[in-house]
């Protein structure tokens, strides 16, 4: 087992399978070193499991969670994409949208949920550049959707 999926497993998490894409895109697209992992929200097995607005419909707690669950989901595109989470050089970057409610401006806090993971799960390579915005409603009425950035050893 790798050293980022041991640490996931330390700390209570499981890499789900890598979900499906929603429309006509790919999950992850990798150029050179760079690997682009499409948007990913709080599914399982196709089914949204955090809806709604953070601020109204979640709390701030919740928003966290679901952040960290699109976050797993975005690793297990990765390791389907690349193969071994080993390969990982760095997370370069995070994006992530939260549906908000209109008073809500805690978006970062909610990230944190993802940001945190990655430099758990990854130490100092986990540490990247983000950005965290307000959206008024995401696909399927999902909380958060986030897209990452990875630098990977070539082969």
């Amino acid at each position: 087992m790798s050293g980022p999926r041991r640490r996931l497993e330390e700390l209570g998490f499981e890499l789900p399978q890598a979900p499906a894409p929603l429309a006509a895109y790919v999950p992850a697209v990798t150029s050179g070193s760079l690997v682009f992992i499409s948007g990913q929200g709080p599914v399982k097995d196709g089914t949204p499991i955090f809806t709604g607005r953070v601020g109204s419909d979640r709390t701030l707690d919740e928003g966290q969670q679901a952040a960290q669950t699109a976050c797993l989901n975005a690793l297990a595109v990765l390791e389907k994409e690349i193969g071994s989470l080993d390969r990982v050089v760095r997370i370069v970057k995070l994006l992530g949208w939260v549906s908000s409610a209109p008073e809500f401006t805690d978006q970062p806090q909610v990230m944190n949920g993802a940001s945190q993971l990655l430099e758990t799960v990854f130490g100092e390579r986990g540490k990247h550049a983000r950005s965290a915005v307000s959206a008024h409603v995401l696909p399927m009425n999902i909380t958060v959707e986030l897209e990452m950035i990875v630098e990977v050893k070539l082969d």
